[in-house]
C-alpha cells in the first residue's frame, strides 16, 4: 500500500491506537527489538510513540532509536543495556498521535525472561578416539544476563554425516538428541567418513524462555579434518625443502664467489723485478767468492 492511499485524518471514527502483532525479543544478550504493524485503516497523518519502565514504581522512559516504515510512521523500536531479572515484567505503552485526538494507548505486559532469543552455546570441540570409534563432544551453556547454571538449560544436538563429493550416491544420516548436561558421547564414528555436529539450548525448568535458542556454528570432524591435517603437513614440509634448497643455492653462490676475492699467494719467478734479480745474484755471488778463499788458506 501507497501512503497516499492512506485514509484521510478523522474518517475511520477509530478511538483505539491502530496498532496490532506488538512483538519484543532480547538477542546477543542485552539488546532488545520491539515492532507492531500499523492497521492498514489508519489514519494518515497517524504517527505511534513507545514507552516502558520494568517497575510499577518507575516512570515510562520514550524510545530513542525508532524503526520506521516508508511512510515515516514508527513501527518499532531498538534498546541497548538490558537487563533480565529472573522475574522482573516490562510494561510497554503505545501512543497514537492522530489529527489531535485522545486515542486509547495499546499496553502490553511481558516477562522479559520469556522473549529472550538464547545465544549459540559457546566453545564446541569434538575429540574423537580412532580406537574405541567414539567422540565426546563438549560445550559450555548459553550467556545470558540472568542465569548461571548449566542444570537450567537443555540441548538439541544434530550430528550429520556429509555426503562424498566422489559418491554417485548421496548417502547421508541423521543423529539428533535432547539431553541435558555438556557433554554428548557419538560412539557411532568412522574415521573414513565426515560429520559435523551443531547444538541449540533451551529451558530445563527454569526462568528461561521456552523458545530454542539459535544453532552454534557447524563443527566439522572426521576424515574433512585429517585430510586438513595432512593437507597442512605436506604444505609445512614443501615450505621446509624450499627453503633448504634456497639455503644451499646461496651457499653454492657463496663458496664460488669468495675466492676470487681471495688475495692470490706471490710467485716469485713473475712478480720478482729485474733489479731485485740482478741485487741478489750479486749477494750470492760474493758468498760464494768468500767460502772458497777460506778454503785455499786452509
Amino acid at each position: 500500500m501507497k501512503c497516499t492511499d492512506l485514509i484521510d485524518p478523522g474518517s475511520s471514527g477509530m478511538n483505539v491506537t491502530a496498532i496490532e502483532n506488538f512483538v519484543c525479543v532480547i538477542y546477543n544478550i542485552s539488546f532488545m527489538n520491539c515492532t507492531w504493524h500499523v492497521d492498514r485503516n489508519a489514519s494518515g497523518d497517524a504517527q505511534y510513540f513507545l514507552y516502558w519502565k520494568t517497575s510499577r514504581n518507575e516512570d515510562f522512559v520514550r524510545c530513542q532509536n525508532y524503526i520506521t516504515d516508508n511512510c515515516g510512521r514508527h513501527t518499532g523500536c531498538r534498546f541497548q543495556n538490558v537487563t533480565i531479572k529472573e522475574n522482573r515484567k516490562a510494561y510497554f505503552l503505545v501512543n497514537e498521535s492522530r489529527n489531535g485526538q485522545n486515542i486509547l494507548p495499546y499496553r502490553a505486559t511481558i516477562y522479559l525472561y520469556e522473549i529472550e532469543k538464547l545465544t549459540p552455546p559457546l566453545n564446541v570441540t569434538v575429540n574423537c578416539t580412532g580406537v574405541s570409534h567414539s567422540c565426546e563432544i563438549q560445550w559450555q551453556r548459553p550467556h545470558t544476563s540472568h542465569v548461571d547454571r548449566d542444570i537450567c538449560f537443555k540441548y538439541e544436538i544434530i550430528i550429520e554425516k556429509k555426503a562424498d563429493p566422489e559418491e554417485r550416491i548421496k548417502n547421508t544420516s541423521k543423529t539428533e538428541r535432547i539431553i541435558t548436561g555438556n557433554s554428548y558421547i557419538f560412539d557411532s564414528f568412522n574415521a573414513n567418513e565426515r560429520y559435523s555436529v551443531k547444538i541449540r539450548a533451551t529451558n530445563n525448568d527454569c526462568l528461561v524462555s521456552e523458545n530454542w535458542g539459535e544453532w552454534s556454528t557447524p563443527v566439522e570432524f572426521g576424515r574433512e579434518q585429517l585430510t586438513s591435517i595432512s593437507s597442512y603437513t605436506l604444505l609445512l614440509i614443501s615450505a621446509i625443502a624450499a627453503s633448504l634448497v634456497l639455503f644451499f643455492c646461496i651457499i653454492t653462490i657463496y663458496l664460488k664467489t669468495v675466492p676470487a676475492i681471495v688475495l692470490q699467494p706471490k710467485d716469485l719467478f713473475h712478480d720478482i723485478s729485474p733489479v731485485n734479480f740482478q741485487t741478489e745474484n750479486q749477494f750470492i755471488k760474493h758468498e760464494t767468492e768468500e767460502i772458497i778463499t777460506i778454503i785455499e788458506e786452509a
